[in-house]
């Protein structure tokens, strides 16, 4: 079977592409939305004590159907090239659709974690999405047609926007057993959308997908540059399912917010981090795949490093009032702030500013640090006092605090970016694997997907270990900070096998300049 493209002369092809694209994006958003039930959910259990799931718990819970939509992905995409997208898209949505009914009855951890495991299948709906939609389009327009598709990760923002809503709304009047009418609800829109999806779609299949070995399949597996493709979108894919998820218990223990408005304030990330994938398509088709992902993992590194500061306070001893001279301490008064020592010796000292402890301070908005200083009497009255005793005692408080407005600002341009990189990430698996579209981008959608699934955990079990929410960016940060190395150094590498004049010339220059 000769692969068809729809750069062809037939108009048909062209509109069945594009109608192809567009059951495609909204398959995979529904799917999505389905995947990401659990960020909301959980916090709502935990919320409302219906059940008592310690922090690494809830960790698991969040990421274990993450983590089935990832390890599905390289089987369901080899399936995807032997039998069409239209087959096993449909097959993912009916499949999800069962065990996500089934949760409206578990009552106990291991029942959601079985149950998280099942739906969690809707994952994987993302391989057999990049791949169907490859084959309807020409290289020259892959970038943008699977940005596109990829915007269907605007999935994860209906479910902070809605879920929260929807679950108000069937827990009224007390009934929290009503949560049981939200997974139901789900399981009917995977249903109803596999019916629309079914009798709406066209089959196409890759050229050869049902002549090769599983050996062949499976030989593009041995490219260092899958796992490097993998290790950048567990960053930009596995950081944007992970944060879509935590950010809102984040925003409810962090900034005492409810879950519904939680929801809202996430979506902010994940909504704009979704729709802007197909902008990234774009940008990737115009500047290269490559010149796109130095920036975004530029960005996610600046900006993971201002997220650092933890909303709290760090008290020190600061600068204190010695005694001058042997005496008795005759008064003390804490209004005027003044030590008197034998009625006739003042010590003034400075007290602390009635508007640090009104909240101004703490709710502030800022980014970087502020200290505030005052002095504490250290002596009680009529003590004795020796000359260069400590009379009043300084202290000094480091408030470090992201203001909810500066912190979602600066997540929303992580998640700018992470859509972004998302597109250009995909971008590199057609032109260099044109025929393997379905099992090197089902492996680097399982790695992108374990980072979905790694990341929860880490992220519970370092707030465990620390206390401190904001390790979350440290982590990001790092993982930011490896690709940026790797890359670059793949970069020198080609370029010194192509163009070896080239980086001698580049380094000349260099070495004139330091010498100037």
């Amino acid at each position: 079977m000769r692969r068809q493209e729809s750069g062809n002369s037939d108009p048909s092809d062209g509109r069945k592409a594009i109608q192809v694209l567009t059951l495609n994006t909204i398959a995979f958003t529904i799917n999505f939305a389905c995947w990401m039930l659990y960020g909301v959910l959980i916090t709502f259990f935990i919320k409302n004590r219906l059940y008592e799931f310690d922090r690494s718990a809830a960790g698991w819970l969040i990421g274990i159907p993450v983590l089935t939509g990832s390890l599905l992905r390289l089987p369901v995409g080899v399936l995807t090239d032997i039998y069409g997208g239209r087959t096993v898209f449909s097959a993912v949505m009916v499949t999800a659709a069962v065990p996500m009914f089934l949760l409206s009855f578990a009552d106990s951890f291991w029942a959601f974690f079985f149950a998280g495991l099942g739906f969690g299948l809707c994952g994987a709906s993302f391989a057999v999405g990049i791949a169907y939609t490859s084959v309807w389009f020409s290289k020259e327009r892959q970038g943008l047609a699977l940005g596109i598709f990829g915007a269907g990760n605007a999935g994860a923002a209906l479910t902070t926007l809605f879920a929260p809503v929807l679950l108000t709304a069937f827990t009224r009047n007390g009934n929290l057993e009503g949560w049981r009418t939200l997974p139901r609800v789900y399981a009917g829109l995977l249903l109803g959308m596999t019916i629309v999806f079914w009798f709406l779609t066209f089959e196409r299949k890759v050229a050869g997908g049902e002549g090769k070995s599983m050996a062949e399949r499976l030989e593009p597996l041995t490219d260092i540059r899958v796992w490097r493709f993998g290790l950048y979108y567990f960053l930009v894919f596995g950081g944007f399912v992970a944060l879509a998820q935590w950010l809102v218990p984040y925003y409810v223990n962090v900034y005492t917010v409810s879950i519904a408005t939680a929801g809202l304030l996430t979506s902010i990330f994940s909504l704009p981090s979704g729709v802007i994938r197909a902008l990234g398509g774009w940008m990737s088709d115009r500047w290269g795949a490559r010149a796109v992902m130095y920036w975004v993992l530029s960005i996610c590194l600046v900006a993971s490093m201002l997220l650092w500061p933890p909303v709290m306070s760090v008290t020190s001893p600061g600068e204190g009032i010695t005694a001058l001279r042997d005496g008795t301490v005759t008064e003390i008064n804490e209004t005027t702030h003044i030590i008197v020592i034998d009625n006739d010796t003042e010590y003034p000292y400075d007290g602390r500013d009635a508007a640090s402890t009104d909240g101004s301070v703490k709710d502030a908005a800022r980014i970087l640090p502020v200290v505030e200083s005052w002095q504490e009497p250290a002596v009680a009255l009529n003590q004795e006092v020796t000359r260069g005793e400590l009379v009043a005692r300084g202290v000094s408080q480091i408030h470090f605090q992201a203001h909810i407005v500066v912190f979602t600002s600066l997540v929303f341009v992580v998640g700018i970016a992470m859509g972004i990189g998302k597109a250009a990430v995909y971008k590199h698996i057609p032109e260099y694997f044109p025929g393997d579209v379905g099992v090197v981008g089902g492996i680097v959608g399982v790695l992108g997907g374990l980072g979905g699934f790694i990341c929860p955990v880490v992220f519970g079990y370092l707030l465990e270990w620390t206390g401190l929410w904001t390790m979350t960016w440290v982590f990001f940060a790092v993982l930011s900070t490896i690709c940026l190395i790797w890359m670059h150094v793949v970069i020198r590498s080609m370029m010194k096998k192509k163009v070896p004049h080239l980086i001698r010339d580049i380094e000349d220059l260099n070495g004139s300049m330091a010498a100037r």
